[in-house]
């Protein structure tokens, strides 16, 4: 029988090969080979698929690893191992329109519902901080097991406060992940999202933690929040990702402060040219908004209280340079746009207006033809959709952003939530789309969260169960005003509701202290408060610490 078996086996291999001969056919025409080989094999399937049902997939995902995903029964002899062999096969190709993945089933009756919530920004740990995990499971699927303060992030850069005193472990703003036996944290990305059959589909690298790379599994889901966020727009300019610096992690941060303290150094070095040495200094933003005024004023203080100090040989030559195509500070008052432009200039950082055309290893090339050289250069002019975003066959509001009604839902699918700087309302609802903000982030996540416990604690959170219940009154966003600090003691404080409004605005120390005050308490945790308030006094005390780790 075993015979028996072998060949027909084999006969029905033979005849699905289109050269009916030997195990060297190509790849593509014939099934992979068993998990132990560590071969991939073509599934076309998970793209087509699309004409049958709504199966949002990254179309990059196009192989599927077998030590990764259950290989049903799939045998192979090893070419490398016996070169004529031909191949035995046990299944037929039907099996490989439907693969299986690892992963978390969907929830049965007489189980907590299941939320996923994907990223760990602002909105992601505003709405897992505040939900309620006596109705709800939840598992949280980020690349990053941390939120981070961006607000304050520009002063890691140069060691004014340490990188833990930003971040905050995300299984410390909600305990149930670590704690609950149904939750859980995944570090993993999304790669795609099947709304038919509410299933998330995801994929892990983790550099050889694991023994076969991507690792890729699914997770099932009532109701899906996407809370993805944002990536640095670069417009399409050579050079910017290969050359700039971003500001939006904290191992950006890390880099930049490796590389300005790398060039400090170096600077040193004897026989270094005049030229040399001062490209090596000099430092340039590109961006005036908040975040690039807040890393000149920082990075002008450190030159003004620690370089000199520390670094006298080349103390002349290290330069700040800040460029805008408009104004600085665009969304603040006029008064205070003036007030920033004088207090940076004072301070050291030169201000020019240009458009950036491309980006070269150590020098940039601006529109009107200028060579602007460096030694760092940082970018920071505001963000656009994630690809993983732009992948997803969802409505779209201006902008690129996932597009959502009143109450933060996603239109045309059913469970489906989007909120912070992935999210955007649609033109349909009269809204516009909100700043990429924290606080516009932080205030949808609060939200939500109370509009999920409400439906939950109405027995709605399972898949499918929003139809008849009522929601409440949608989103409204309040604008609570802008502040920006601009170094040595001097900040930015812009109350006013919107950009044409009237309202109150301070500058100078007064502004500073409230700024400081302010983010001391919007501080996640009170361990990380307490970091922030330690660092910030030994910063005074004792300057700021300039070793060079890694």
């Amino acid at each position: 029988m075993a015979l028996e078996r072998i060949a027909r086996t084999a006969r029905n291999g033979f005849r699905r090969s289109p050269s009916g001969a030997s195990a060297r056919t190509s790849e593509k025409d014939m099934l992979c080979e068993g998990a132990s080989t560590r071969k991939y094999c073509s599934l076309p399937s998970l793209e087509t698929d699309t004409r049958n049902r709504n199966f949002l997939y990254l179309s990059s995902i196009s192989k599927v690893n077998h030590n990764s995903f259950w290989s049903r029964g799939i045998r192979a002899t090893p070419t490398y191992q016996y070169p004529s062999a031909e191949r035995i096969v046990e299944e037929s190709d039907s099996e490989y329109n439907d693969p299986k993945y690892p992963g978390l089933e969907a929830t049965k009756p007489g189980q907590k519902p299941r939320v996923v919530v994907l990223g760990t920004g602002w909105a992601a740990c505003r709405f897992l901080k505040g939900l309620d995990t006596k109705i709800y499971d939840v598992v949280c699927i980020s690349p990053r097991n941390h939120m981070v303060f961006t607000p304050l992030l520009a002063s890691t850069c140069v060691g004014t406060l340490e990188f833990r005193s930003v971040a905050e472990p995300v299984t410390h703003i909600q305990s149930a992940l670590a704690t609950d036996p149904n939750s859980f944290f995944y570090m993993a990305s999304c790669v795609g999202v099947d709304t038919d059959k509410h299933e998330v589909y995801c994929e892990t690298i983790s550099k050889g933690g694991l023994p076969h790379e991507p690792y890729r599994f699914k997770v099932a889901y009532d109701k899906l929040v996407i809370a993805a966020g944002a990536e640095p727009l670069t417009f399409g300019i050579k050079g910017v990702k290969e050359h700039a610096f971003f500001l939006r992690e904290v191992n950006h941060a890390q880099e930049i402060r490796k590389k300005l303290l790398l060039n400090l150094m170096l600077s040193e070095h004897p026989g270094i040219p005049e030229e040399e040495r001062k490209r090596l200094l000099h430092c340039v933003v590109i961006g005036g908004g908040p975040t690039g005024v807040e890393f000149s004023g920082e990075l002008s203080d450190f030159i003004m209280k620690d370089v000199r100090e520390r670094y006298t040989h080349v103390k002349d030559y290290i330069k700040v340079t800040l460029i805008e195509a408009n104004e600085i500070l665009s969304s603040f008052d006029v008064g205070l746009r003036r007030y920033a432009t004088n207090h940076l200039t004072k301070c050291g950082v030169r201000l020019m207006r240009g458009v950036v055309k491309e980006v070269h290893p150590e020098k940039i090339v601006l529109n009107d033809g200028t060579d602007v050289p460096y030694g760092l250069l940082v970018w920071s002019t505001g963000v656009g959709p994630s690809e993983f975003v732009k992948s997803l066959d969802l409505p779209k509001s201006a902008g690129g952003r996932i597009g959502v009604d009143g109450w933060l839902r996603v239109p045309s699918v059913e469970d489906v939530f989007a909120l912070g700087d992935c999210a955007g309302f649609l033109e349909q609802t009269g809204r516009p789309v909100l700043p990429a903000l924290a606080q516009v982030a932080e205030r949808e996540g609060k939200y939500l969260v109370e509009l999920f416990n409400k439906i939950g604690a109405r027995n709605a959170g399972k898949a499918l169960s929003l139809k008849d219940i009522p929601l409440g009154e949608p989103f409204v966003y309040k604008h609570l005003g802008s502040m920006a600090t601009v170094g040595r003691y001097k900040a930015l404080v812009d109350l006013r509701q919107s950009k044409d409004a009237k309202g109150i605005s301070l500058a100078g120390f007064l502004s500073w202290f409230i700024w400081r005050s302010a983010y001391l308490t919007r501080v996640v945790s009170w361990r990380n408060r307490f970091y922030v308030a330690v660092n910030w006094a030994t910063t005074i005390v004792f300057g700021r610490d300039n070793s060079r780790i890694g």
